[in-house]
């Protein structure tokens, strides 16, 4: 990384939202080896694509110097942050926490190193589950007015639906997490999405009243599109970063497929490709920014599952696709490598793509089922590994228009 401070470079890519204080947290981050924490509520066995962003500015961070914490909400996952929500989460089990907590660990590893204390994983079950609650109140609760709490966004939202005791507590929680981090590894810098505002602040001036200690929050902006809407939602739901609850290839055509007005955006927000190149992509337009598109698929498909499945998830889309028009929104069936000892017809008929076998069988007799664009005649047609692309995927279509991919996973 070039001289220039990393609090500029979060800047110049866009990720800055809020900062508390702006000359003392630039001051910060030229501490090599100051320490930043990133809060992650368990909620569910993987991270998405809106995660993306928090793991993109550890990243960068770290490669200034810095040293990560990712906390693990494995205590404040028990009750879950109020903030944007209109009704009150469903409560996890503890082994449940465990499970995504292990999950996210992994998934972040492939951008943040963990080796040799780099960047640290701690989970606040540690110091939450077991704390006194009168000596918990006399000591933090005091520093929090009602009145405020009542103000805040987070909170008053949720009052006129209903708004539990159990989550009322859920901001003195965090605010103690970041007090608890500062006094084990020295950390005055919590960041976030622009969401954690609130949460942030009353970490920071905890810090101030009860130690004395100056402390920092940093907030970035949410994923979204040029339409200000909240990316990260597909018909089939959420872009998770496993890949098997989103595959790779339906990962790369999401990104593949973004707006024209966003390209150049998600380059500098998702990727760590260099400013320069992102300013010689920006010059394209039409037609030619599907060359752009096509970059920030891979590079960020890359990141996330590696370069091998990128260059896959690339090649099934200029084989799968070509001369067949966009077919980006067609459905995709994930299925195990057995189902290819099945006749084609029945795979059709037992992943439910055609009501029955009989349905099935009478398509192709009219010849109306294809593969690969290639009519299918046999009766007893099963798939092959040379009818499957890198991916292990292939295209069925039915009738003249409607298409399905089929991905054959070990």
């Amino acid at each position: 990384m070039s001289n220039k401070n990393v609090y500029d470079v979060l800047l110049e890519r866009g990720y800055i939202e809020q900062v508390t204080h702006e000359d003392e947290v630039r001051q910060y981050l030229t501490q090599k080896g100051a320490t930043f924490y990133v809060g992650f509520d368990p909620t569910a066995d993987s991270l998405h694509i809106g995660h993306f962003i928090q793991l993109m500015v550890m990243t960068h961070l770290q490669r200034a110097g810095l040293r990560p914490i990712a906390l693990m909400g494995g205590g404040t996952g028990h009750i879950g942050d109020p903030s944007g929500r209109t009704d009150m989460r469903s409560l996890m089990t503890k082994e449940t926490i465990d499970h995504n907590v292990d999950c996210f660990v992994a998934q972040m590893s492939r951008l943040i190193d963990f080796s040799d204390d780099k960047a640290i994983i701690d989970n606040n079950a540690d110091w939450l589950l077991d704390l006194n609650y009168i000596d918990f109140l006399r000591e933090i609760g005091v520093h929090f007015s009602v009145n405020r709490m009542l103000s805040l966004d987070s909170y008053k939202n949720r009052l006129e639906k209903g708004l539990s005791f159990f989550e009322f507590n859920y901001i003195l929680l965090q605010a103690y997490d970041f007090l608890h981090l500062y006094r084990k590894y020295g950390c005055r810098l919590q960041i976030g999405g622009s969401d954690q505002w609130s949460n942030i602040i009353a970490g920071a001036d905890l810090i101030r009243k009860v130690d004395h200690q100056d402390a920092y929050g940093m907030t970035f902006a949410l994923l979204t599109n040029s339409a200000g809407e909240k990316m990260g939602k597909t018909a089939k739901g959420a872009v998770w970063l496993d890949e098997d609850k989103f595959s790779v290839y339906d990962f790369y055509q999401y990104l593949r497929n973004v707006s024209d007005a966003d390209v150049v955006k998600f380059m500098k927000q998702l990727t760590f490709m260099p400013m320069e190149e992102i300013a010689e992509y920006s010059k394209l337009s039409g037609a030619e920014l599907n060359q752009a598109k096509e970059k920030l698929a891979f590079e960020v498909t890359t990141l996330v599952h590696g370069e091998e499945k990128a260059r896959g998830a690339a090649a099934a889309a200029k084989a799968l696709f070509s001369g067949k028009g966009d077919l980006s929104d067609s459905p995709t069936y994930d299925l195990h490598a057995s189902e290819m000892e099945k006749t084609l017809i029945e795979i059709l008929a037992d992943n439910k793509i055609v009501a029955s076998r009989s349905e099935a069988r009478r398509l192709l007799q009219q010849g109306g089922l294809y593969l690969n664009d290639q009519a299918v005649s046999d009766l007893g047609k099963t798939i092959s590994s040379s009818d499957l692309d890198e991916e292990g995927s292939c295209i069925v279509r039915l009738g003249k228009k409607r298409y399905y991919i089929l991905r054959f996973i070990n």
